[in-house]
């Protein structure tokens, strides 16, 4: 756990030190001055300070406005950006190798049966969240048998391609898990744990839109979930299929990589 902190903070570090090069020389290349602006009577007033004592109003499109005022927030996010970067060393120095996380891992088996952890780490949540049991849709016996990677059976064989590269790419899942949206009780195609926030998404793939009908219900579907608060691009994600156009690969592992971590 303490390495995905450390972690963390070397990625801000890398992004906050991508904007420092060049940027004490962009800052100098400004005119010299400030802007200061007054408020009257509804209307903005620019005026140049230079010096800290004179006063010279400007007008509005004067394109040293502009100038002075980008001048005085890049200065200021400098400072930012350096402070930021000079607390997120100190913390990575002192940032502990033990974490809470990692003390329930460290008791013996005959302990652990008897602790119920202050935190999990994320094998643990992940762990917890799979094995909360549920009763999938009944699939009947006369339609073709799809077996995932994990033995699960599926309804096709786009649901088989998705159930695969979930379990490859070790993204948990539930396949078929009963979700209430208000008054009815739904089966998403598969109930995803983003664990990186620690949240259920859920996701469903639309194999029949060649088929009217099956549009139609899924407008309908998808309503529901907005109303009962889980908001297409947010909780909700949609992969699509026809005759003509079959599952993408490429969009599915773009979604994994881009949605589901």
């Amino acid at each position: 756990m303490a390495d995905k902190v450390i972690k963390a903070i070397e990625g801000r570090q890398e992004q906050l030190e991508r904007a420092l090069p060049g940027l004490s020389k962009t800052i100098a290349a400004f005119p010299n001055g400030k802007i200061h602006i007054k408020r009257i009577h509804g209307e903005n007033y620019y005026y140049l300070v230079q010096d800290g004592k004179n006063e010279v109003l400007l007008k509005n499109d004067d394109p040293m406005i502009s100038e002075l005022v980008q001048k005085d927030y890049l200065e200021k996010a400098l400072r930012s950006v350096n402070n930021e970067l000079l607390a997120l060393g100190r913390m990575k120095k002192i940032y502990p190798d033990d974490v809470v996380e990692d003390e329930y891992g460290k008791i013996s088996e005959a302990r652990r049966e008897f602790v119920k952890p202050l935190i999990l780490n994320d094998e643990q949540y992940i762990q917890r969240w799979l094995d909360i049991p549920f009763v999938p849709k009944t699939i009947n016996e006369d339609l073709p048998v799809f077996l995932t990677l994990k033995g699960e059976r599926v309804r096709s064989k786009s649901e088989m391609i998705i159930a695969d590269r979930l379990y490859m790419k070790e993204i948990p899942y539930k396949y078929e898990c009963p979700l209430i949206l208000g008054k009815k009780t739904i089966h998403p195609d598969f109930s995803v744990l983003k664990i990186s926030e620690r949240k259920v998404i859920y996701y469903e793939h639309c194999g029949m839109m060649g088929k009217p009908g099956y549009v139609k219900d899924l407008v309908s579907r998808v309503n529901d979930y907005n109303v009962a608060g889980y908001v297409l691009g947010d909780s909700l994600f949609l992969t699509f299929e026809s005759a003509e156009q079959p599952l993408d690969v490429r969009t599915l592992d773009s979604m994994i990589e881009k949605v589901f971590r």
